[in-house]
C-alpha cells in the first residue's frame, strides 16, 4: 500500500548561517566532534574520547538529561568538514530513529566571514504505519530544523 511507502521514505534538513569571522576560528570552535555542547544551547553537554577518528562516539545529554550516541563516519581537516550518524537512538530526547548529518565550514561572500551548513537525512521516531505526533515524520523535521538554527546560531555567538 502507499502507507507502507511512505514510512520508509527519509527526510531531510538544512540549515546554514554566516558568522562574521574567518574560516579558521570557525573551525577550530567545530572540530572538536565530542565537544558540540560548548556552542549548542539545547545541549547539557557532550562527552567523548576527544579525538576526531573515524568510528569515535559522542554522548549528547539534552536538557531534559535524556541522550543519544552519534558516531563520527569522515572527517576531513583540509575541506573544514566532517559526518556522522546516529548509533544509539533515544526518541525520548530526539525524535528520529536514524540520522546522519554533514557539517562543513566555508569562506563566506564577504572578506573575513564563513558560511557554516548542515544536512541531514533521517527517518522518523516511530517507523511503524501509524506513529504518534510526537515521533511523526513532521515531528521529526521540526526537531532536526530546530536543532541545526539553535546550534548554528549559538555557534555565531559563542564565534563572532
Amino acid at each position: 500500500s502507499w502507507d507502507a511507502v511512505w514510512t520508509i521514505l527519509r527526510s531531510k534538513a538544512k540549515e546554514s548561517i554566516v558568522i562574521q569571522a574567518p574560516v579558521a576560528k570557525v573551525w577550530v570552535e567545530v572540530k572538536k566532534f565530542d565537544a558540540i555542547a560548548h556552542w549548542h544551547p539545547d545541549l547539557k553537554k557532550s562527552e567523548g574520547d576527544g579525538s576526531n577518528q573515524s568510528g569515535c562516539k559522542r554522548t549528547l545529554t539534552f536538557k531534559n538529561d535524556q541522550s543519544i550516541v552519534e558516531e563520527l563516519d569522515y572527517y576531513n581537516e583540509q575541506e573544514h568538514e566532517y559526518s556522522y550518524r546516529l548509533k544509539t537512538e533515544n526518541p525520548q530526547a530526539f525524535p528520529t530513529s536514524s540520522h546522519t548529518v554533514e557539517l562543513k565550514v566555508s569562506a563566506g561572500e564577504s572578506e573575513g566571514s564563513s558560511t557554516v551548513t548542515l544536512k541531514s537525512r533521517f527517518y522518523r521516531g516511530d517507523t511503524g504505519n501509524t506513529p504518534p505526533e510526537n515521533l511523526n515524520d513532521e515531528a521529526a523535521v521540526k526537531a532536526m530544523t530546530q536543532f541545526f538554527k539553535n546550534g548554528l546560531t549559538g555557534l555565531k555567538q559563542k564565534v563572532e
